[in-house]
């Protein structure tokens, strides 16, 4: 009898303690995206420049348009991501496309405007927030939140895992980390760099590493960037950023 209420005693803790972290994973992520921009984003027109192509974003009770324009061969290309689907417009005109290049097109524009509205998103219904522990990363300390998604809701990714490190001071998302699955798969640690706020939403680049260690859990890479572990492949650098917020 004794053994069977300290197993039940035991269950209930573990089920409580689970349920704190949680519930302090959704807290903290929720402070934030209010630090980055909170409402604002459910409003704001965003324009910005990313590897000579041009995006713009527009939410507003649920509607959203995602749009890229780059040029190719004297034509322009305009990919529009929104609740109807993908369109594209070539030269204004809005064209057919295979269906072999929906999920890629889509995929190729909802990505950099994911990252460009960080942490924006992450309090949707199909991510699955957990804290997993803290950090010290340059003498400053982090939370660390691995996000996971639902299969539905959760886009053609879904399967790809996400960790956030949050200043603790500041709730400022400094680094992120992720695994992914196509063209092999990968991993990415990314250091966020140049903080700036523009009509009431903070936007920052990014330095992106790599490591050719494919199992290393993404908890860990915050050790192995601090121990220069880590390759530096690339800059994620946005111009030209303007935000309107209309006036309701």
């Amino acid at each position: 009898m004794k053994s069977s209420l300290s197993s039940i005693c035991i269950g209930v803790f573990l089920s409580l303690f689970t349920t704190v972290r949680s519930q302090d994973a959704t807290q903290i992520l929720s402070k934030a995206i209010a630090v980055a921009g909170g409402e604002n984003y459910e409003k704001a027109i965003v324009h910005f420049a990313f590897r000579d192509k041009k995006y713009r974003s527009q939410r507003k009770e649920g509607v959203f348009s995602l749009e890229r324009v780059q040029y190719s061969y004297n034509k322009q290309i305009k990919d529009v991501v929104s609740n109807r689907g993908l369109q594209r417009f070539v030269n204004g005109c809005e064209t057919k496309v295979a269906d072999s290049l929906i999920t890629k097109i889509s995929d190729g524009v909802n990505s950099v405007h994911y990252f460009a509205m960080l942490p924006y998103g992450l309090d949707n219904k199909a991510v699955n927030k957990k804290l997993v522990g803290t950090s010290q990363i340059d003498n400053n300390e982090y939370y660390k939140i691995l996000v996971t998604f639902d299969q539905e809701g959760g886009g053609t990714d879904y399967e790809d895992k996400f960790m956030y490190w949050i200043n603790k001071k500041t709730y400022t998302v400094d680094y992120l980390a992720y695994k992914y699955a196509v063209n092999g798969g990968g991993t990415r640690f990314r250091k966020a760099i140049n903080p700036r706020v523009v009509n009431g939403l903070r936007f920052v680049d990014y330095i992106n590493y790599k490591t050719d260690i494919l199992k290393v859990p993404l908890d860990h890479l915050d050790k192995m960037f601090e121990t220069n572990k880590l390759q530096e492949v690339s800059k994620i650098l946005l111009e030209n950023i303007s935000v309107y917020l209309p006036k309701t």
